[in-house]
């Protein structure tokens, strides 16, 4: 069987002033980076956004084993199947990160006759987005530094206090090592201090390129960035230290969605990438608006599975943007349910009714889930080698019990044809669905107290019986409102591999205490962060990554990515 890569290279990829054509964009709406890549300009997205919206189409998923369960590729396969019926779909997804690229997840692309292209470049530096948002963050790291060593007054007369110093330096890369340093050592009249690295797609720059409206938006919310303390004991943020402007300068390329093609030719918008598990798992705004204005259908995915990527996109990404889904796809595997029903995960290509009907509980949580939320649903059950016809068979009564339409999916094989079908119920639930922001109903209200919103997603989303603080993140609880802060959203980061925030509990688990160790506040991306359990913001490498089989042929062409 040809891997992903090898299906790639044998494409034949279009140029990207075709693909653009053939969603309405002339040659002077983008900026060409290469032959197969180009930046929408910001002439044109300004256009955009004043045309008539699509259909706004969220793909998700139960909750993965760790080699993911082809959500990617279902966006992917179905925004070609939707082209295949007749309807026009644009996607906008995430970049990949080097982090899980070089690590346990591999890359972001897509796979089999599902992909995005040129996947190399998609999945390694791309148009350098990520690295510019890097160069942000560690501006922003710098000037802080130098404010200090230079004793700088703040705009209350006095200087920042060393100790409260709460941000921290990026990289686009694995490597727990970094998870907590001290510095300063050998610096001269600069006091030591312990800090660390964060991975890049946890940055709240990333989280804020994310969610800008647009420059002017960018620009205000890196300002509001909080980063410390002055010595009065008053608020410092990346305004006060004067690098909200640097820092947007940095950024002016990277704002700019990117525009690629599928291998059977649909356009898609890729851009930003922050993680779900940690920060709020959904491409820009920028770029979901641009393909709703470009598409029939804007077909769009949340990281990992439903109760965190899903429920983030409804109370942060929509929330602020004023948006609301047509239709919710769940992506489930027979593999992943039979690991939820208790198999072990080198079992997963054997047989077994019994756990996979343990595990079927798992698919009808994220179903009663989405549907909490106002929106229709159709299952995209994607197909694996390894499953057998009993197995698939058992899934989509399951479904069919349930009351949604489920399809058994072979995008990844068959190209469009694989998942029409699929299209064909999407298309049609979305057609029905007349005015997406009367059904849409989002779980707490805006101005709910972040504790409130907290038990609300903890209970109605993941079933936990309670909601735990640790001592600090009481105290953290206690200064927000004291502030008047703790009314923003709340971005749960946790493991994506449970309901729990324990990545070993599986299945539909009820009654448990989802226990908060920190509140973070992302004052300029406009959400709080609840760290749940041990989830790190700095991941490290698995003990295979993916780097070990990755290299460059003799003729230059590299190996190994999926």
């Amino acid at each position: 069987m040809a891997s992903d890569i090898e299906i790639a290279r044998a494409a034949t990829l279009r140029p990207i002033a075709g693909i653009a054509a053939q969603i309405g964009l002339n040659a002077s709406d983008i900026e060409p980076v290469g032959h197969h890549i180009a930046k929408v300009s910001a002439a044109t997205l300004a256009d955009l956004a004043t045309r008539p919206a699509g259909k706004l189409v969220l793909v998700t998923a139960v909750n993965p084993t760790p080699a993911g369960e082809g959500k990617t590729t279902t966006t992917i396969g179905l925004a070609d199947a939707l082209g295949r019926i007749g309807r026009r779909a644009v996607i906008a997804l995430r970049e990949p990160s080097l982090g899980p690229v070089f690590g346990r997840k591999g890359g972001a692309t897509g796979g089999g006759q599902a992909q995005v292209l040129p996947m190399e470049k998609i999945n390694l530096h791309f148009t350098g987005d990520f690295h510019a948002i890097t160069a942000a963050h560690n501006l922003l790291a710098a000037m802080i530094d130098n404010a200090v060593h230079f004793g700088t007054p703040m705009p209350s007369g006095a200087p920042i206090n060393p100790r409260t110093i709460s941000w921290k330096r990026v990289m686009d890369m694995n490597d727990r090592a970094l998870r907590q340093i001290v510095a300063g050592m050998g610096a001269t009249n600069h006091p030591l201090r312990e800090t660390g690295f964060d991975i890049t797609v946890a940055s709240e720059v990333m989280a804020i390129l994310c969610l800008a409206a647009d420059t002017a938006d960018l620009h205000a919310r890196l300002a509001r960035i909080r980063v410390a303390r002055d010595t009065a004991g008053k608020p410092v943020t990346a305004g006060d230290v004067g690098a909200a402007g640097a820092m947007a300068a940095l950024l002016l390329d990277a704002i700019q969605p990117n525009l690629v093609q599928t291998i059977h030719g649909s356009a898609a918008l890729i851009h930003g990438g922050p993680f779900a598990n940690i920060a709020h798992g959904c491409n820009s705004v920028i770029a979901t608006r641009a393909a709703l204005a470009l598409g029939e259908f804007a077909v769009t995915e949340a990281g990992f599975g439903a109760d965190l990527g899903a429920e983030k996109f409804a109370h942060i990404k929509c929330r602020q943007a004023g948006l609301a889904p047509a239709v919710a796809v769940i992506v489930a595997t027979v593999r992943a349910l039979k690991y939820h029903g208790g198999m072990a995960l080198a079992d997963l290509g054997q047989p077994d009714g019994a756990a996979l009907d343990r595990g079927l509980a798992v698919l009808a949580r994220h179903v009663e889930n989405m549907h909490s939320l106002g929106l229709p649903v159709a299952v995209a059950i994607n197909a694996f080698a390894s499953d057998t016809a009993a197995e698939q068979a058992q899934v989509l009564a399951h479904c069919q019990a349930l009351g949604v339409a489920a399809h058994l999916c072979r995008h990844w094989a068959d190209g469009p044809a694989g998942a029409e079908d699929l299209a064909r119920s999407v298309a049609a639930l979305a057609d029905a669905n007349a005015d997406p922001h009367a059904r849409f109903t989002p779980l707490y209200a805006n101005g709910t107290d972040v504790m409130d919103a907290l038990t609300r997603v903890a209970t109605g989303i993941h079933r936990a019986g309670s909601v735990t603080l640790s001592a600090a993140a009481a105290r953290q609880l206690a200064a927000l409102r004291a502030e008047g802060l703790a009314t923003l959203p709340v971005c749960i980061a946790k493991t994506p591999y449970s309901f729990t925030a324990d990545e070993n509990v599986r299945g539909a688990v009820c009654g448990h205490d989802l226990p908060i160790r920190e509140l973070r506040l992302a004052a300029g991306a406009g959400f709080i962060v609840a760290l749940a359990g041990d989830i790190a913001t700095m991941p490290g490498l698995p003990r295979q990554p993916s780097a070990l089989g990755i290299g460059v042929d003799t003729e230059g062409r590299i190996s190994g990515l999926s």
